[in-house]
């Protein structure tokens, strides 16, 4: 809180009190102009009592320390306030009656059991006070560390991102403009179609992957796109077989998952595999739920010791892919309800992604 503000709701805060102060002592007797000029000196004397508390407490941060020692402090340091701001108020009245700047009514109680009672109304009100600027700071406290948890969490998808910006770069970019390069004098026309697809495919990852979801049209038209330009560079040697269900229209899903699933299987499976092979792609939905199915040409060994639907990119025979952040971005995307698994049969890797639509 900015002092300014600070100062503004303290000066509120016992302008208030003195004003109830007031109010209560005008239903016993009159008051006087020595009597509001006493109340006056208490509420500053308050005021400045309770900033000292303050930087006090910041400056040995009460705050930090274990619960029993804060305790201590918070219990046996407002009295010993509290004694100091009626012995200063003492102070001034004797040395008010003494320049017979004040005059108080005849009879009016006085002695140490008077004194040590509105130390301990002293005390009560310093006891609030400390206990309503603690829960105040402790408030703040938690509301800034979910703003950095949040600021993190935050930074955390931005590298992830960059991550998932990246992969598709290093290899694929390098054989696709060598490809290019190749064909431009074979098939000119051909070349364009293909440059036009590689742009497409860059276009999109630096796009999209700024979202937290996209429309599965538009990643079909990026993984077709990608299919095409892997498919002139290894030729006969990839087929693909689409099977899309007309009740995906208008689903969405993380943007480049897809994609890089395609992109796993054909990088472990089909470039691994001599002769190559057929890439599957299925997408199905079922009501909210939707299923991607990719299968490639290969064997998959799972770690046992992983539970059914976990992802591992450590073993000899990994699929790659930067799994983890898959998992992570499934969770994320699809809640308790998304999954991923990997099975293999009859020489076919095929891994299964399910997720809410």
């Amino acid at each position: 809180m900015r002092s300014g503000h600070r100062a503004l709701i303290q000066c509120l805060l016992w302008t208030v009190y003195v004003v109830i102060s007031l109010t209560m002592v005008s239903s016993f007797q009159g008051l006087t102009g020595s009597l509001v000029t006493v109340m006056v000196v208490l509420g500053v004397a308050l005021w400045g009592a309770t900033e000292g508390l303050r930087a006090w407490a910041l400056r040995a941060a009460w705050l930090d320390l274990p619960p029993r020692a804060l305790l201590v402090r918070l219990l046996l340091v407002p009295p010993m306030v509290a004694l100091g701001v009626q012995a200063l108020l003492v102070l001034f009245n004797l040395a008010g009656l003494t320049l017979r700047l004040l005059e108080f009514p005849r009879g009016m109680a006085h002695g140490p059991g008077v004194f040590f009672s509105y130390t301990a109304n002293t005390a009560i009100v310093l006891w609030l006070w400390l206990l309503g600027w603690a829960g105040a700071q402790w408030l703040q406290r938690w509301r800034q560390g979910e703003i950095a948890k949040w600021k993190a969490q935050a930074a955390a998808r931005a590298l992830e991102l960059q991550v998932l910006r990246a992969q598709i770069n290093p290899h694929f970019l390098f054989n696709a403009l060598n490809n290019l390069r190749a064909l431009i004098n074979e098939d000119p026309a051909r070349a364009r179609d293909m440059l036009s697809r590689l742009s497409n495919t860059l276009r999109h990852t630096l796009q999209h992957s700024a979202k937290e979801r996209v429309p599965l049209t538009d990643e079909l038209k990026v993984v077709r796109d990608y299919v095409a330009l892997e498919q002139l560079h290894h030729e006969d040697r990839l087929q693909v077989h689409w099977d899309i269900d007309p009740a995906t229209e208008g689903a969405t899903l993380p943007p480049m998952l897809l994609q890089l699933l395609v992109e796993n299987a054909i990088k472990h499976g089909i470039a691994r595999t001599a002769g190559g092979g057929v890439l599957g792609i299925v997408l199905k939905r079922q009501g909210a739920q939707l299923t991607m199915v990719v299968s490639n040409p290969g064997v998959w060994e799972p770690d046992g010791r992983l539970p059914r639907g976990t992802l591992t990119d450590t073993s000899p025979s990994s699929t790659g892919l930067g799994l983890p952040h898959l998992r992570e971005r499934l969770q994320r995307a699809g809640g308790d309800g998304a999954e991923c698994r990997i099975d293999t049969t009859g020489g076919q890797v095929r891994v299964t992604v399910e997720l809410m639509a």
